[in-house]
């Protein structure tokens, strides 16, 4: 675990801890916002095209949905913290910032603890290899070992995959703190695959035309992403403006148009959150 993270982790543990004893809860996290004329919003800003620094300011897909929700909270300046993503939800919890807008795979357990958006985009998990590499399929991937990001869904995928294969020792996980760096070992051969959502592997295929190639079809079960606010009464209005928003640009056909933009290709997105099946 690199320093910023092990900084952040601690900062976010301690917060949490001094919370406890403390007897300070908002009424209304939404109304607080307004007067006080800022949120602040956590993201993870290495994980194109979702969430990604260029020139300085995070830019991408979720950018352009928060931009144009933004518009009904007048007068709010929007401040984001770029955070490594196995900050983001202790960082939430700890009250660092209001919302997170980045893409977090919904679960079950993620559901129990948190209060997850409407869906975003689809998070189905597919296959990442090298475009030389023999393997036409993921169960081709058995005995290898596949590159994923520590704390993240898809990492159950893997795990889900292997199961199928005869046990999780099947296929050997080795894990990094962001995704782009398990990209670069798998284009040097240290890795056999990188298990992602699909619409990010499509966005890696574009970038880097005849390096890579995706195996068809995707593995695991139909997943989303989402957005996150804290489950609590004080978080409610907030989260019910955000989910208000995205339902807006789900039925607009605004989101198609901004999926078109990002990825190349738009998805079918429900207006509610399915329950996770993982």
């Amino acid at each position: 675990m690199n320093m910023l993270l092990k900084k952040f982790m601690f900062g976010a543990a301690l917060a949490g801890s001094l919370m406890l004893g403390a007897n300070a809860a908002h009424a209304d996290l939404l109304a607080d916002i307004k007067a006080k004329g800022e949120i602040v919003i956590g993201t993870e800003a290495r994980f194109t095209p979702f969430e990604f620094m260029e020139n300085g300011k995070i830019v991408g897909y979720s950018t352009d949905m928060l931009d144009i929700i933004m518009k009904d909270m007048p007068g709010v300046k929007v401040k984001r913290m770029d955070i490594p993503f196995q900050g983001i939800l202790p960082g939430l919890s700890a009250k660092k910032f209001d919302y997170i807008v980045t893409s977090v795979t919904a679960t079950r357990e993620r559901k129990e603890h948190y209060a997850l958006s409407v869906p975003v985009a689809d998070a189905t998990v597919a296959m990442l290899v090298r475009a030389d590499s023999p393997f036409a399929k993921p169960e081709d991937l058995n005995g290898k070992t596949v590159g994923c990001q520590t704390g993240s869904a898809q990492i159950k995928a893997i795990d889900l995959l292997a199961e199928k294969l005869g046990g999780k020792d099947k296929i050997k996980v080795k894990e990094y703190v962001a995704f782009d760096e398990a990209y670069a070992d798998l284009a040097a051969g240290r890795l056999d695959g990188v298990a992602q959502s699909y619409p990010n592997l499509a966005d890696v295929i574009k970038r880097r035309p005849g390096v890579f190639k995706i195996l068809t079809p995707p593995f695991g079960p139909k997943v989303y992403f989402t957005w996150v606010g804290r489950n609590d009464a004080d978080s409610a209005s907030l989260v019910a403006f955000f989910d208000d928003g995205l339902r807006k640009l789900i039925t607009s056909g605004k989101m198609a148009e901004l999926q078109k933009k990002w990825f190349g290709f738009t998805m079918e997105i429900p207006t509610d959150l399915p329950n996770p099946v993982q």
